[in-house]
């Protein structure tokens, strides 16, 4: 076997250089064999800050992956992770339990709109939608309406890769390759319309695509549809804000044919629109929310579903006396570790006002990235919260050209997520205001030389 000939670069504190072999190690989502012609390795984070193996400094706008909302390095999550570990490293999840499960548990509900107060965890935004799907076959089976198990998504959605989550998925390339994943499975048009190019927050066109969903409804009978999927603004597309009065419209057709509405909140969640949750920004109470990256400020792998109490209560109705209600679940459920972590980053959430924050850097960053417009390659923009797309020209091989942008990103010293030809900006909530103009100049500067 042969290895790589790559070693990390000294950095000062470091004494020798540290030979290691890039063979092994089969990255996620990633050309491995562009990485290792050019490796882009971070090995130090503070604050707004990572840095790399030269030693050199990297500005943070994007949160890690949209996860680090409270900046990196915290020490009271290091320090809440490390005591937990040494007091209680593991507990099984199935038929026992730890209390920072329940504390954790009831923080959330705190913050979840409605009654969306029955929380279920798991490791993963992708797990997190599918432990949702099986939530409302489970919610319909146990009323008697056990026919109900079609799924409506959209184009362009993002909701993870396990085969659930693939299936809902309206990405080609997280399909392509995959076979025809799970049947009864529908998707309405996405909302990416050339009217609202360039709109910051809301557009005003495309609520009568909700009607995509009656059509479905239509087509295949409401009684055979479980649940409707929704980002409410879809991230890892390239940021696709739903247009005003699209997710009321979906709600009312929902309700109208008792199907189950579900928002995926693993991106936007935890503040990004500066609220708690974006069903609450646009005044829309789903009935199930699927949650992750922002719940433990990246330090530690964790998901939720949030369920109506409604739902819960009925499959709880429904199950024997002493039965388990609902056969599911993951070994690291609950993680001690990971809870954690999550009860130590709504501390700093709370008590610094992160969300508030947020709310109150969002339209200084909208307008510091609307002077982006203009541009020769720049041919959208969309934003909403501290969450943004910048959408570039094509060269003529989809992606290709938002690939080589994030790379010379890096270069300059700013760290942002590529997604075809698209780049998402979405900066920790304890950003400044020189922060966001810093992130704007490194963008406008790398877009007039790529």
């Amino acid at each position: 076997m042969t290895h790589a000939d790559t070693s990390l670069h000294t950095l000062p504190e470091q004494g020798a250089p540290n030979p290691i072999s890039m063979d092994e190690y089969w990255m996620p989502f990633t050309s491995n064999r562009d990485f290792r012609n050019d490796p882009k390795m971070i090995v130090r984070a503070e604050g707004m800050y990572l840095w790399n193996d030269h030693g050199e400094r990297l500005l943070d706008g994007a949160s890690g992956l949209f996860c680090v909302n409270a900046g990196h390095g915290r020490r009271q999550i290091a320090d809440a992770v490390g005591a937990q570990l040494r007091e209680l490293d593991f507990s099984a999840p199935f038929t026992r339990g730890h209390p920072k499960q329940f504390q954790l548990a009831t923080r959330i509900a705190e913050l979840t709109p409605g009654d969306l107060n029955r929380i279920f965890f798991v490791n993963s935004g992708s797990e997190a939608v599918d432990t949702a799907m099986k939530v409302a076959l489970a919610y319909h089976h146990a009323r008697g309406q056990g026919g109900r198990s079609m799924f409506i998504s959209r184009e362009r959605a993002y909701h993870g890769v396990n085969f659930g989550g693939v299936s809902l998925s309206g990405l080609i390339n997280n399909r392509r390759k995959f076979g025809p994943t799970l049947p009864g499975i529908g998707h309405m048009r996405h909302t990416h319309l050339k009217e609202n190019f360039f709109t910051p927050g809301q557009g005003t066109h495309g609520a009568d695509l909700a009607e995509d969903l009656v059509r479905f409804i239509n087509l295949y009978g409401a009684e055979n549809i479980a649940a409707c999927f929704v980002e409410p603004i879809a991230g890892s597309t390239g940021v696709l804000v739903a247009p005003k009065g699209y997710l009321q419209r979906l709600r009312e057709i929902c309700d109208a044919h008792g199907i189950l509405l579900v928002f995926d909140e693993v991106i936007c969640g935890f503040g990004r629109t500066g609220k708690a949750f974006a069903a609450q920004s646009f005044d829309v109470t789903p009935d199930l929310m699927t949650l992750a990256k922002g719940l433990t400020n990246g330090a530690q792998p964790m998901g939720a579903v949030a369920i109506s109490e409604r739902i819960h209560d009925t499959i709880f109705g429904a199950a024997a006396e002493g039965a388990i209600e609902f056969f599911h679940g993951y070994t690291y459920s609950g993680h001690p570790a990971a809870c954690a972590a999550g009860l130590a980053t709504l501390d700093i959430y709370r008590d610094e006002g992160l969300f508030e924050r947020a709310a109150a850097l969002s339209a200084y960053f909208l307008d510091a990235l609307w002077s982006l417009k203009g541009l020769p390659l720049v041919s959208d923009l969309r934003g909403y919260g501290l969450l943004a797309g910048i959408d570039v020209v094509s060269d003529g091989t989809p992606g290709r050209r938002g690939h080589a942008l994030q790379k010379k990103l890096f270069d300059n010293g700013l760290h942002l997520k590529a997604t075809g030809d698209c780049v998402i900006v979405a900066p920790p909530f304890i950003a400044e205001r020189a922060h966001i103009d810093a992130i704007v100049d490194i963008l406008r500067k790398t877009l007039q030389t790529l």
